[in-house]
């Protein structure tokens, strides 16, 4: 089982780091990278992934129930904490909520279960990515339009793929295989980013960065198994939902905490030592997934 682990996490960490240590040595500015991710290459993952044959909308609607509820119960279970800590909980709650699935979690869940894990990587990541764009940024400013969404690549791209599942619509070969193509793209390149990303974090609240790195995590994995006894999964979904809710804070909380002025300092400490502490808590949740 340890080896296993390992194997698991290790690659996703080595991409990380190689990224890491470039970014160190480079300072690049990946503006553009990350962009053609966000418009181009995660939105035609998430399109391939939802239109194609495997992915069945009823066979993943508890898991999306389920999912749904760990980001959500993962807020209201770090709301009180915040006032312990004394952050402002529009700072602390999000990164709790929002965690690494597109980066970090769904080269996981490939590895610890195998390709056959898309439908159901893909589904929770888009799941947490409308969550964010909507209850997320409705808690940093409660006049903010929703209708925003609209123009976001990842979720019309979900919504396409819904549409073509719903229907049982295919598309032609010609256009399956390049989407596919375009995708696989996404994933080694969101680990890589993500390594360099992390170069323009620093720790300026330490103490904070800790207690979430902590909270985080267990609050999802709390949030899980507290669903457990209610839900009838498949063993494979409840692996994945398991290590869904143990994945640490996104990057894009601080992207997001910047653009809204929220302190991005500290929530950018929340990101790195949160993606830090996932060295932890990640073999934690594989070893009870895969146990």
């Amino acid at each position: 089982m340890l080896l296993t682990i390992i194997n698991i996490v290790f690659p996703v960490f080595a991409i990380i780091g190689v990224g890491t240590v470039w970014g160190r040595l480079n300072r690049p500015d990946l503006a553009l990278v990350n962009r053609l991710n966000m418009e181009i290459f995660v939105p035609a993952l998430v399109f391939a992934v939802m239109a194609g044959k495997d992915f069945q909308l009823a066979a993943y609607k508890q898991l999306a129930l389920a999912a749904t509820a760990v980001v959500i119960g993962s807020g209201l279970l770090s709301w009180p904490l915040a006032r312990l800590l004394k952050v402002n909980a529009k700072t602390f709650v999000p990164p709790m909520m929002f965690n690494n699935t597109g980066n970090m979690g769904i080269p996981l869940l490939l590895l610890a279960f195998g390709e056959s894990a898309w439908p159901a990587a893909v589904l929770v990541f888009v799941i947490e990515m409308l969550l964010h764009f909507t209850l997320g940024l409705y808690i940093l400013d409660s006049r903010t339009r929703l209708t925003g969404l609209l123009k976001n690549p990842i979720a019309l791209a979900a919504l396409a793929g819904l549409v073509f599942s719903l229907t049982g619509w295919t598309l032609p070969q010609a256009l399956a295989v390049p989407l596919e193509m375009l995708g696989q793209i996404s994933i080694p390149l969101m680990l890589f980013a993500l390594g360099v990303r992390l170069l323009d974090v620093d720790l300026q609240d330490l103490r904070l960065g800790i207690a979430g790195a902590i909270v985080c995590p267990l609050a999802g994995m709390a949030v899980a198994l507290a669903l457990r006894p209610w839900l009838t999964l498949p063993e494979q979904q409840w692996g994945i939902l398991l290590v869904f809710s143990a994945l640490p804070p996104a990057v894009l909380n601080y992207m997001v905490a910047e653009q809204y002025r929220q302190e991005p300092g500290r929530v950018a400490s929340l990101v790195l030592i949160g993606n830090l502490g996932s060295l932890v808590f990640i073999p934690l949740a594989l070893w009870l997934a895969l146990g």
